[in-house]
């Protein structure tokens, strides 16, 4: 399975963990990294610069190339974060949602591959003419932030069909099956976050796997609701798609009532601390009914090589 990124970064299997804030560190980054993909660092909006510059030394212990992904919006309040990863020894940095134009050459010019995630075609247009290496065509299946406009399959067509930038197909790409579908396709490889949410070397406690064996492709959603009782800083504009609880199902629909409530604000607090995930948001895309037990690095990026026989097979 020979494409851009591939040969780009001298990996086997052309899969990108992405950078799951919260969940991906450096553990994680440098397993995918070492089993023959590319690892990636997620940086939250309140990671400090020492997080990431002592979770990139981890990564860098590998000898491989890794990445590290920044939200753009979280950036501009956090400019520290940006520096951070300039001197981080990752080979590719994502930055995502918000005003990312402006990093783009800055990064470039100190040697990194700069990508960043769109969900429109539109968007896609003007990834491209920021002049980014890689374009990560994120479909509404995706779990955790973004767009809920297009689904991935009919995204990825209309994107490869208008720019010569290389792409990456994310959201709902869980197996080999998946894989072999976008590179089919003509993407460069897959953006995949929900497959390495159980992994060992993350940091997905054994409460939150067992929520997360216990879902189906049915059930996770799409909103705001999560970010407002949170009282999360992430730009209304971009939504999260997670596992279906009952706080999700009381406040659906609620938002403006649920920005004022102060007690369900503490109530989720508490369910956060408590691991509650009846109250609490746990971060998953629609490839969650793959998820049935608790897995390495090694193992999923294994999998993923399968798509391999399974592109001979169609030729």
């Amino acid at each position: 399975m020979s494409t851009w990124l591939t040969t780009r970064f001298g990996l086997r299997v052309p899969v990108v963990s992405a950078p799951m804030a919260g969940v991906a560190g450096g553990q994680l980054a440098a397993a995918v990294s070492r089993a023959g993909a590319l690892g990636m660092i997620g940086v939250g909006a309140n990671t400090t610069p020492e997080w990431i510059e002592s979770q990139c030394r981890i990564a860098a212990a590998a000898g491989l190339p890794f990445g590290v992904g920044l939200q753009a919006w979280a950036v501009a309040e956090a400019p520290a974060q940006l520096d951070a990863a300039m001197t981080s020894g990752a080979a590719m940095v994502s930055v995502n949602y918000g005003p990312y134009e402006r990093y783009v050459r800055p990064l470039q010019r100190a040697g990194f591959v700069v990508a960043t995630t769109i969900g429109t075609l539109q968007e896609a247009r003007e990834a491209a003419e920021s002049g980014v290496d890689v374009i990560i065509a994120r479909g509404s299946e995706g779990g955790g932030h973004g767009r809920n406009f297009v689904s991935t399959l009919p995204l990825l067509q209309s994107v490869l069909d208008t720019v010569d930038t290389p792409v990456l197909a994310a959201g709902g790409i869980g197996s080999a099956r998946g894989l072999a579908a976008v590179l089919a396709a003509g993407a460069a490889g897959a953006w995949v976050g929900t497959a390495f949410l159980t992994c060992a070397e993350g940091t997905v406690s054994d409460v939150e796997r067992s929520r997360l064996f216990a879902a189906h492709d049915t059930d996770t959603v799409y909103g705001q609701v999560f970010d407002i009782g949170a009282r999360a800083r992430w730009p209304r504009e971009f939504g999260e798609r997670a596992v279906r609880n009952e706080f999700f199902d009381e406040w659906s629909g609620r938002e403006d009532e649920l920005a004022a409530d102060n007690v369900a604000m503490d109530r989720m607090a508490r369910a956060r601390r408590d691991q509650d995930y009846d109250i609490a948001c746990l971060n998953a895309g629609q490839g969650v009914e793959l998820l049935r037990h608790k897995t390495n690095a090694a193992e999923v990026v294994s999998e993923f090589a399968g798509a391999a026989e399974l592109l001979h097979a169609a030729a």
